[in-house]
């Protein structure tokens, strides 16, 4: 078992607990965690990601309890094993597309992907010594993966990577995210409150606050 959950709970100040549904994934499962705006399905990936600490409950992520590192464990665990598509891209506009990725295994310390080969199978090999500046919607996002993908983690995440998409973008978006998480036998976790991703991926969980 890659990635598994048990009683997860947590509490926002002055708010009552949110208790999350239990999660159980192997390499290479696909999961959605589907709900509406402030259902608490963001929490739960900030969760997963160690970003938050859980009130109760605890994440296991290879083997180990997310909630026994210590922040720095957290940090340098989190670098190697988990690879995050934030909603918005954020990426660095002073550097170009590759070393925007170059930056994943410089902090982490870990050996990247093949880059190059990475964006053309996104579809943005072209893109590789352009500005961030330059990039349409569609193709930010896909850098977005690729920086996600760079060393090849164990678990990818991604929040609302569809939201701000059309049907044919969304689509192929998702289907990239399944694609690459499968080639590296990585575990993908989508937050969302798009409907249309459940076309693609049938395992999914709902969170309501």
């Amino acid at each position: 078992m890659l990635l598994q959950t048990s009683s997860l709970s947590f509490s926002h100040p002055g708010q009552s607990p949110i208790q999350f549904p239990d999660i159980h994934l192997n390499s290479g499962d696909s999961l959605l965690i589907l709900g509406k705006s402030g259902s608490g399905k963001t929490t739960l990936l900030n969760l997963l990601s160690g970003l938050l600490r859980p009130l109760t409950g605890e994440v296991i992520l290879d083997g180990k309890s997310l909630s026994k590192l210590s922040s720095h464990e957290l940090d340098e665990f989190r670098g190697k094993k988990i690879g995050i598509v934030f909603q918005k891209p954020h990426l660095i506009s002073a550097l170009n597309v590759k070393e925007n990725l170059q930056l994943v295994p410089y902090f982490s310390k870990e050996k990247a992907q093949n880059l190059d080969q990475l964006l053309i199978d996104l579809g943005i090999g072209g893109k590789a010594k352009s500005s961030v500046l330059t990039l349409s919607e569609g193709e930010a996002q896909r850098v977005s993966i690729a920086r996600a993908l760079a060393v090849s983690p164990k678990l990818i995440l991604a929040d609302e990577p569809t939201s701000s998409l059309d049907d044919e973008h969304a689509e192929k978006v998702i289907q990239l995210l399944k694609s690459q998480s499968e080639k590296i036998g990585a575990a993908l976790v989508i937050v969302t409150h798009d409907q249309r991703v459940k076309n693609h991926i049938s395992n999914f969980i709902e969170v309501k606050a």
